[in-house]
């Protein structure tokens, strides 16, 4: 691009871009000038441009339609989580968390350090007046951006591995994790492999069988729910397609995993007799999908 206005001053083009720079009104040039090199920027240029927008575009749409993503879990307010913000910010969710960037030192960490990477970024055309474009010959862009990127890259990596180590620690399993075993189980049963996929809804089995009623007094509902749809804890519609008779009535007496107690007792206070806790499981076992 020129600089003066010396008629021998060379000319470096920018790209595609034929047009030697001028104040006001830019007259384009005459294109026969380079044939076979050049094109007109509108609508040439500029139409190629658009198509490869609208190519990405669709691309996108088509995998969105094609894969929906998938719903996270309901939210559970007695539930014990680790709060983590998305992958794209885990580099400033661990910034945040270092010494001079936290507690006593908060107003530098959020206001100073930010207000100098942003200035350093108004003045990077300033402090890099250079015109090669070469990556090697730019040191100080260059070397800013390669600083930036080992920072991210070093800080996300830092946060994610603290999350798993806390969740080691909690005895948690990372919701992530879950969904990838909910998926392989649906899979492996030729359902839904997302939630983004609408799947159908389990109905009930035998709804008026006693055991319903049993099901309610032994107090299954505050955490299952009255429709057993699932509460704080899972649904069990469909829960005999996991379980079996003998596998439900163990968890009622020992509980299942440290995820939910042992029932039995407070089925018995509340009334139940030993055959209605036997004909609990013996219901709850003919809870399958495909069961009518």
């Amino acid at each position: 691009m020129a600089h003066g206005k010396d008629s021998k001053e060379k000319v470096v083009y920018v790209g595609d871009s034929r047009v030697k720079r001028g104040g006001g009104f830019i007259t384009p040039p005459d294109y026969t000038a380079f044939p076979g090199k050049s094109e007109a920027f509108i609508p040439n240029f500029l139409l190629k441009e658009w198509m490869v927008g609208v190519v990405v575009l669709v691309g996108f749409l088509v995998l969105t339609i094609a894969e929906p993503a998938p719903l996270w879990f309901p939210a559970n307010p007695s539930a014990s989580i680790i709060p983590m913000p998305d992958w794209y910010f885990l580099f400033l969710y661990q910034y945040l968390k270092l010494p001079y960037a936290s507690g006593s030192y908060i107003v530098l960490g959020t206001i100073g350090v930010s207000g100098v990477a942003f200035g350093s970024l108004l003045l990077a055309p300033f402090l890099d007046t250079g015109k090669e474009r070469r990556f090697n010959r730019r040191p100080i862009a260059s070397s800013l951006m390669i600083l930036s990127l080992i920072a991210v890259v070093y800080l996300t990596n830092s946060a994610w591995t603290h999350y798993k180590d806390e969740m080691a620690e909690t005895g948690q399993i990372p919701e992530n994790i879950q969904r990838e075993e909910k998926a392989a189980e649906n899979k492996a049963k030729g359902l839904p492999t997302t939630s983004g996929n609408q799947q159908k809804e389990i109905a009930i089995v035998d709804k008026e069988n006693p055991a319903m009623e049993s099901f309610k007094k032994a107090g299954c509902i505050s955490c299952h729910a009255a429709d057993m749809k699932g509460a704080s804890g899972p649904s069990l519609r469909g829960v005999g397609d996991k379980h079996s008779k003998d596998d439900i009535l163990k968890i009622i007496k020992e509980g299942y995993e440290g995820k939910m107690p042992a029932m039995y007792d407070s089925a018995i206070a509340a009334g139940l007799t030993d055959k209605d806790v036997d004909n609990l499981a013996d219901w709850l076992s003919k809870q399958k999908a495909e069961a009518k």
